[in-house]
C-alpha cells in the first residue's frame, strides 16, 4: 500500500508540473515556446485554458491528499532500521530471567571500590592551622 501511494504521488507530481508549465501566463508559457499558440488549442479545442485549470485543480488535490496520507503513514512506521531490527529481535527472542540478564557497565563500575581515596580517618598530609 505504501509503495502504491508513493508511485501515485510521484505520478501526480510530474503531471502537476507538466500541467502548470503548459498554462499560458504573461509570457505565453512553455506551450507557445515549443509549438506556437495554436498547438494546444488545436488538440483540446477552444477551451484549452479551462481544461488546464481543471486538470491543475485535480492534480493539486491528488498531490495534497497523497502527501498527507504518506505523512500519516510514515509516522506510524518505525523511523529507522535499527528500531525495526530491535523490535523484531524482542518479538522472536525468549524472555530472559533475572539471572540470565547481562549486567550493565554502570552497575559494574559502581560495584568496584575506589582505591585512589585514602582510608577513612587519615589525613592527606595537609594540616589546617588552629586558631
Amino acid at each position: 500500500m505504501f509503495a502504491l501511494l508513493i508511485t501515485l504521488h510521484v505520478i501526480s507530481c510530474l503531471v502537476l508540473i507538466m500541467v502548470i508549465l503548459l498554462q499560458a501566463g504573461k509570457g505565453g508559457g512553455i506551450s507557445e515556446t515549443f509549438g506556437g499558440s495554436g498547438g494546444l488549442q488545436q488538440m483540446l479545442g477552444s477551451k484549452a485554458s479551462s481544461f488546464l485549470t481543471k486538470a491543475t485543480a485535480v492534480c493539486a488535490v491528488l498531490f495534497l491528499t497523497t502527501s498527507m496520507t504518506l505523512a500519516l503513514m510514515s509516522t506510524e512506521r518505525a523511523s529507522s532500521i535499527v528500531e525495526r531490527e530491535t523490535a523484531k529481535e524482542e518479538k522472536t527472542a525468549p524472555a530472559k530471567t533475572a539471572a540470565q540478564a547481562p549486567v550493565a557497565p554502570a552497575a559494574k563500575a559502581e560495584a568496584k571500590p575506589q582505591t585512589n581515596l585514602p582510608p577513612a580517618g587519615t589525613t592527606t598530609g595537609q594540616q589546617t592551622p588552629n586558631k
